[in-house]
């Protein structure tokens, strides 16, 4: 029954509304580059999950979802044992919802609205099915968008800069050296940035570094490995990074998700 929900939630089948599911996973998951006719809100439980596109990556971490809308091409992959759930929603609904990728903070109401929704079945639903799903559709269009996510920029230079610091946050070139690097004045690099991605290349490469230290402590690395290999001098340095911006330290950020 849950493989045909799944194949149903793939096609362009313009019904039900929403499809919903609820899935425990006791270990790390990758999910390959694809897309799919409906809007897709997953969020989590328990547990962190990264979700990419061409234009950026997004870090969906407990208590939060990241909402893709129709026919964006996407990957992802779980940290770990994960507990979460994802709705689909018809492309037709989903002309008033958020026309590009973001993460969003979940309602308990919303939360709780999927997963009652995932014990739903066929293609038609009930009255009270349908007052429920644009429950839903509400809670959505009024969560507020959080900072989780790192925007690509679209500078074919800059691009390989972003991608080799994402691929290693604590890579220590100051931004004279990326420009040279990659073959780019260091001040076109710098209005580029904010251009393309809305944030200095400071700013953006402190997202990058909280993004991959989110995975490796969801993962269950110590703090003070984390922080060496984010490159800090310290372990209080990064304690002091972290709390700065999620406005907790990392134990208590964990405690609390």
């Amino acid at each position: 029954m849950i493989e045909e929900k799944f194949a149903l939630a793939a096609s362009d089948a313009r019904d039900p509304l929403i499809i919903a599911f609820y899935e425990a996973q006791a270990e790390h998951r990758e999910l390959g580059t694809h897309s799919h006719a409906r809007g897709q809100l997953s969020g989590l439980r328990h547990g962190l999950l990264t979700i990419g596109t061409d234009a950026g990556a997004w870090i969906v971490p407990a208590d939060h979802a990241v909402w893709l809308p129709p026919h964006q091409r996407h990957y992802g992959w779980t940290h770990g044992a994960v507990e979460g759930w994802s709705c689909y929603i018809s492309e037709a609904a989903c002309a008033t919802l958020p026309d590009r990728p973001c993460t969003i903070r979940t309602s308990g109401l919303l939360r709780e609205a999927v997963m009652r929704a995932s014990s739903w079945q066929g293609d038609d639903l009930t009255p009270e099915q349908w007052r429920l799903a644009q429950v839903i559709l509400d809670e959505l269009r009024a969560a507020p968008v959080e900072p989780f996510g790192s925007p690509m920029p679209r500078d074919p230079r800059l691009v390989l800069i972003a991608r080799a610091l994402l691929d290693d946050p604590s890579d220590g070139r100051n931004i004279q050296e990326w420009a040279l690097w990659a073959g780019i004045p260091e001040r076109t690099l710098s209005r580029r940035f904010v251009i393309e991605t809305g944030f200095t290349y400071t700013a953006w490469r402190q997202r990058a570094c909280l993004m991959r230290a989110l995975e490796m402590l969801a993962e269950g690395r110590a703090v003070t490995t984390v922080a060496l290999d984010m490159g800090y001098d310290s372990v209080s340095a990064f304690i002091a990074f972290f709390k700065r911006s999620l406005g907790v330290t990392p134990s208590a950020y964990f405690r609390r998700t």
